[in-house]
């Protein structure tokens, strides 16, 4: 039986920052898939730069495709928008619903520890790092009371991003493909385990 896999969201969703479309996280994790033994295919809806309120028409594309597993990726850009989270949470819930509805099994990832970023200034990075984790325990909250898996990447992966500059790519600010590969890893048993 085929896996119709799509993802949706922002530009990490999309891959921006790879040299190949294969080394984004869509692609990984569907090779993961079928290495897991599923038929799948894979339609990638996700838009760089879009916010949490960007993500009706990406639903409607799926839903209208057909969509049996569902990864969102969001809340990067709502945190540099500063997007409060009450707000964008709602929007992923709303997003994930829609998506449950139609029969899909969702598992959201949460905003990034922005903190981690050399944009950032030392002074205040602790700041941006809990605002960052208040806004993703909002998006866990609403995405688990719509049914959905929640992926946290966790303290360990952004870790490796603050020690590593070669977790980014040449902008600094999104993942290169060695990252891709880091946090693909990470959500992996997640989107393994939705898949069942």
């Amino acid at each position: 039986m085929n896996l119709r896999f799509h993802v949706l969201g922002d530009s990490l969703a999309a891959g921006v920052g790879c040299a190949l479309v294969e080394q984004s996280i869509g692609y990984l994790l569907a090779e993961r898939l079928r290495g897991a033994g599923h038929d799948v295919t894979l339609r990638i809806h996700a838009v760089p730069g879009a916010r949490s309120a960007d993500l009706a028409p990406q639903v409607r594309e799926a839903t209208r495709e057909g969509v049996d597993l569902a990864l969102v990726v969001v809340g990067a850009n709502d945190l540099t928008r500063l997007v409060p989270p009450p707000v964008g949470a709602q929007l992923l819930r709303d997003a994930v619903e829609a998506l449950a509805e139609a029969g899909a099994r969702v598992v959201v990832v949460t905003a990034p520890d922005m903190g981690v970023l050399t944009h950032v200034p030392p002074a205040f990075r602790e700041l941006v790092s809990q605002a960052s984790r208040a806004y993703g325990q909002a998006q866990a909250d609403a995405a688990t009371t719509a049914g959905a898996t929640v992926a946290q990447v966790g303290a360990d992966v952004f870790a490796r991003f603050a020690a590593d500059e070669r977790m980014f790519s040449a902008d600094r600010f999104h993942p290169s493909a060695a990252g891709y590969a880091v946090i693909a890893q990470a959500l992996a048993p997640h989107v393994l385990a939705a898949a069942c």
